[in-house]
């Protein structure tokens, strides 16, 4: 017994070690990264006429990626295919690639995220050290899925988030533990490390207490299922211009080509509210005052033709800016108050674009505080129901059903006195999803 209980706090102070590890390189590496987003965006703001020179910025990212990016090239869904099915060593290549790559697509113009970039810079330093401690196998894959919380924590200021994002995105099902204590470890050293370095994450309004009530409960959901529909329209359209790019054959050119349709449309909406981060939008919306009505498509629109071209970055931001545009128009017809239907649809849309409405609950509530506490959960989870099983993450693994079905398998029927056949029914089908599941 009490050998069992040293092995056990032997197991935890090496977890959590290695958990501080992953937090400080996640939290450095994303420290820099936001230190120069800023300085790319404030320079795009000043100089928006270098938005001209976006074209070539894509060509030279498409160069740098085509002949010198290896597997790189995959992003995060290399991070998240090396954890299910581990082949080779994440590239240590891919942090200063993917660090120098969103820098420009941020400093010319091009709509895009820093979730992705966090992530790979932290997943390409974590697995170099795995090398140098000669980590293999099972703790690999804990020391990846680690990398995630460091980095998606330290770059949002979500350590709680953080952590149980890195457990909940690998599956659309299904939520692992066994890397729970060095991810949260990571996802809150990160966050700890960017905060203690000077680093300050933009600061989002607190919604103070909402009051519990069917009606607004209610509401709540069906703008859950909007946010869940959008998710889906993003993903498709990431699809479809990832789709249509392929007909370019050489693919540097891809990029050169998506700088050039977002230069086009920016001066066809005749503004550049949805170049770059678009946090402007976010801070209209989230201070309760009119949006476009059409602004969440036209982000959407941006972000597909800049990722799906090409470009280096994430798409949780730009999914931040969709969820609070799309939460204030829809505030007027449900009735709702704007800034609470912007707040909730500014986590809804990535719930069901990454399947994560858990920890689209908990950054819900790290973000505007605890007095709305219920509309988060039901939003969130509406929007991940409604989703369907297309995501921002193609890598991610979908191991069942995201509701249990309302059919009972004739096997599982009790009729006459008869036993119930726990052989067949839903639940081997689940059972098998979860060791062989297809990816999505």
């Amino acid at each position: 017994m009490l050998r069992a209980q040293a092995d056990v706090v032997a197991g935890l102070l090496r977890w959590i070690a290695l958990g501080m590890l992953v937090g400080v390189l996640g939290g450095l590496a994303s420290a820099v990264f936001l230190v120069s987003l800023q300085w790319a965006t404030e320079t795009f703001d000043r100089h928006g006429a270098i938005l001209w020179f976006l074209p070539l910025a894509g060509l030279a990212i498409g160069l740098a990626y085509h002949y010198g990016g290896g597997r790189s090239v995959e992003g995060n869904n290399l991070i998240l295919g090396e954890i299910h099915d581990p082949t080779d060593w994440v590239p240590r290549r891919m942090a200063p690639m993917v660090l120098i790559g969103t820098i420009v697509t941020h400093l010319f113009g091009g709509s895009a995220g820093r979730e992705g970039t966090a992530i790979q810079m932290s997943g390409s330093l974590t697995d170099a050290a795995s090398r140098v401690l000669r980590l293999r196998g099972e703790d690999r894959r804990i020391m990846l899925v680690t990398a995630i919380a460091g980095g998606f924590g330290a770059v949002f200021g979500v350590p709680l988030a953080g952590a149980v994002f890195a457990l909940e995105v690998q599956s659309v099902g299904r939520v692992r533990y066994e890397a729970l204590v060095p991810c949260l470890v990571a996802s809150v050293t990160g966050d700890l490390v960017v905060r203690g370095v000077g680093v300050h994450h933009t600061i989002t309004p607190h919604l103070g207490q909402v009051d519990l009530s069917v009606g607004l409960l209610l509401k709540v959901a069906v703008a859950g299922i909007a946010c869940g529909l959008v998710s889906v329209l993003f993903s498709l359209a990431d699809h479809w211009v990832k789709q249509a790019s392929r007909l370019i054959a050489w693919p540097p050119a891809r990029p050169l080509i998506g700088g050039a349709l977002v230069v086009a449309l920016t001066y066809a909406v005749g503004n550049r509210y949805y170049n770059g981060l678009s946090e402007g939008l976010v801070e209209v919306s989230l201070a309760g005052a009119p949006v476009p009505t059409w602004a969440f498509a036209l982000k959407l629109l941006f972000t597909a033709v800049t990722l799906g071209s090409g470009f280096v970055g994430g798409e949780v931001t730009p999914l931040f800016v969709i969820g609070a545009t799309l939460g204030a128009a829809l505030a007027g017809p449900l009735g709702v108050p704007p800034a609470l239907l912007a707040a909730l649809g500014f986590v809804a849309v990535f719930a069901g674009a990454a399947k994560t409405p858990l920890a689209c609950t908990i950054m819900g509530v790290e973000m505007f505080g605890s007095g709305a506490i219920p509309y988060f959960a039901v939003v969130c989870v509406m929007s991940y129901v409604f989703s369907t099983h297309l995501g921002i993450y193609p890598s991610q693994r979908s191991v069942g059903p995201k509701v249990p079905s309302w059919r009972l398998d004739r096997g599982d029927r009790v009729a006459d006195g008869g036993s119930v056949d726990r052989g067949a029914g839903s639940g081997g089908a689940g059972d098998a999803g979860a060791d062989g599941g297809d990816r999505t």
